[in-house]
């Protein structure tokens, strides 16, 4: 595919500020595509309220610190198209719309909600809108016309489901309206949280902020998992699934020093504290240009709104286009 004619549509829930799991998994890509492509960065604000109903505040003020998160990692607005979901009635729209083209039972089925619905406990409790949750993203991507969007391993059967809509749409409409969608899986599509035990995740409270200072990542990589079996220096130790060698070979530049530690630490002779104290080093290197251009961010918060909502207005424009093709395949143009 001619990467001139890529469109991108990418974004995050606004229920916290975003943290590595989301650099590695993502936000790099973000920054990469950028300069390829035609891109789309969406603050999923309706989506966040699947799960926050009763919290909405805490949605609303989340929506400038992952914009902070964006910016400081450097997704530029001059090249990047920054939008508000809730702020774009279009995708309300296409989202009742495509309802009527998707079953109760196969939204029940996709995997990434049934692991969803199983992580919160919902069980018969779960809300409509958490179980429609697919169809609202297909509308996100829709509508714009996106055929590229970055997800997550376990995110790609949205995209499935994205395209089933799709081909349903254009197929029933008998009019080639909406384009299929490609799912870009990063390099790293799941970093482990620093319990070892799960992906990286807010909820879990196993994860370190791209905003986090330099002492709340010293503390919260002394907490990390490594081997438990390693219980003095001398003693061999077991790399593979150890968390903090995963973060090392990540984040630590020199590749050839971490296999010389690799080494060393299967051998014995190599304590956790050590690796941990390395990885303290890595991390706030990486990370104290980022914390640094977010602390220039925030002290705007009126100029970075600023940029949210021109390039919400900018997606509304592409969105209202979209939206009178699909009303017109529908018959559903009065006049």
């Amino acid at each position: 595919m001619d990467n001139k004619k890529l469109v991108v549509l990418t974004g995050d829930r606004p229920t916290g500020p975003l943290h590595l799991g989301h650099y590695v998994g993502s936000l790099q890509q973000r920054v990469t595509l950028q300069d390829e492509c035609t891109q789309y960065v969406m603050v999923a604000d309706l989506q966040a309220m699947t799960d926050n109903v009763d919290n909405p505040e805490k949605v609303r003020n989340n929506v400038l610190e992952v914009m902070f998160d964006y910016l400081a990692v450097g997704i530029d607005p001059k090249k990047t198209t920054f939008c508000i979901q809730s702020l774009i009635p279009q995708i309300a729209e296409l989202t009742i719309l495509y309802l009527n083209l998707v079953t109760v039972s196969r939204l029940s089925r996709n995997p990434t909600v049934k692991t969803e619905i199983q992580h919160k406990g919902y069980g018969e409790s779960v809300t409509a809108g958490f179980l429609m949750y697919p169809v609202h993203q297909a509308a996100d991507i829709t509508c714009v016309k996106a055929n590229l969007v970055p997800v997550g391993q376990d995110q790609l059967p949205m995209v499935e489901q994205t395209n089933e809509v799709v081909r349903s749409f254009n197929r029933i409409y008998q009019k080639e309206v909406l384009v299929e969608v490609k799912g870009m899986v990063s390099a790293v599509p799941r970093l482990p949280g620093i319990d070892g035990k799960s992906k990286m995740s807010k909820s879990l409270g196993n994860a370190i902020f791209l905003s986090d200072s330099a002492d709340e990542v010293s503390k919260k990589v002394m907490q990390m998992y490594t081997d438990p079996n390693h219980i003095r220096i001398e003693d061999p130790g077991t790399v593979e699934g150890n968390t903090v060698f995963t973060y090392l070979d990540i984040f630590d530049p020199n590749k050839e020093e971490v296999t010389v530690l690799k080494e060393q630490y299967r051998r014995g002779g190599l304590g956790d504290v050590k690796i941990k104290r390395r990885l303290i080093e890595v991390l706030n290197t990486f990370l104290d240009p980022i914390r640094a251009r977010r602390q220039e961010f925030a002290k705007d918060p009126q100029a970075v709104m600023k940029i949210l909502l021109n390039g919400t207005d900018r997606t509304r424009e592409v969105a209202a286009k979209t939206m009178e093709e699909a009303r017109t395949a529908m018959k559903l143009i009065y006049e």
